[in-house]
């Protein structure tokens, strides 16, 4: 059954509006460590979006999760604490500027629940028997882990509530032109896809950079793990998750972008001009 674009929005507003109503309990209900609460919690929810998108065979059913989950988490932490600090009202807005915008991005660019995303469609074509397992693992419960990791120095925030200082504040506007500069080049490609004026983007950001947007992605997660450590040292150990998202992006997206890059002609005088993620001029020999 094929559904319309308007269709598709309330299919999968109702899939996560299921998929959070169930970590949530999760979460009130299980008596454990919070950290480890919202680990499970996080999972349970990351389970039943993987069973929607089994019944509607899309694996992109899980796309806006890397956005929802940080924001949903970030809240739900807010609208419980007694008394917000600049501590935690600060990675809070942080998280929700980035989660709206690339929320925003992404329903810009969704196509409908017919529509799935060119790298689960090639990996489906070459894992064959043992794409379910991919599917789950690789696509679902990988992504939910490292973001998990991301956001968790959030979660230490608004339960630990530790004092604000200036290096936190540094880092806070580390995450904010992070984003700026992730929102700047998802605009600048819309552009690009829309006029189609070469092979490869070569305005903007861009110009120098071959994945901008990514770098914008990594700093945002470097700019709030930094933050509560410059707040709580002792927690350096919550550098986990940019650690595992910087890591992510280096050797499973980036090099599956650049695959795709490297089929069209003139790809290697393109590699050689342009930086893999700094938007600054390269020295071509």
């Amino acid at each position: 059954m094929k559904l319309s674009r308007v269709s598709s929005f309330v299919v999968i507003t109702l899939i996560y509006a299921i998929a959070a109503t169930a970590g949530i309990l999760c979460y009130i209900y299980i008596p454990i460590a919070f950290w480890l609460r919202l680990l499970v919690a996080d999972i349970v929810a990351t389970v039943t979006v993987f069973l929607f998108s089994l019944l509607f065979h899309n694996a992109s059913v899980y796309d806006p999760y890397w956005s929802v989950q940080p924001m949903v988490i970030a809240v739900g932490y807010a609208v419980v604490s007694p008394k917000l600090t600049i501590s935690q009202i600060l990675p809070l807005i942080a998280v929700l500027i980035w989660g709206i915008r690339l929320t925003a991005n992404w329903a810009y660019t969704f196509g409908g629940m017919n529509c799935q995303d060119w790298r689960y469609t090639m990996l489906h074509e070459k894992m064959g028997k043992v794409y379910p397992f991919v599917n789950f693992v690789g696509i679902h419960l990988v992504p939910t882990l490292v973001v998990y990791g991301c956001v968790l120095p959030v979660a230490f925030t608004f339960v630990e509530s530790p004092k604000f200082n200036a290096g936190a504040a540094v880092f806070f506007a580390v995450s904010i032109l992070a984003t700026v500069l992730q929102g700047t080049a998802d605009i600048q490609m819309h552009r690009y896809r829309k006029h189609r004026n070469g092979p490869f983007i070569r305005n903007g950001l861009w110009k120098y950079s071959r994945h901008p947007n990514y770098l914008g992605e990594i700093l945002m997660w470097w700019g709030i793990a930094l933050a509560y450590i410059c707040i709580a040292p002792q927690r350096w150990y919550l550098m986990t998750g940019a650690v595992a998202n910087t890591l992510l992006f280096l050797f499973v997206s980036i090099p599956l972008a650049d695959g795709r890059q490297a089929r069209k002609e003139g790809y290697e005088q393109y590699r050689r001009e342009t930086r893999m993620l700094l938007p600054i001029k390269k020295k071509v020999r």
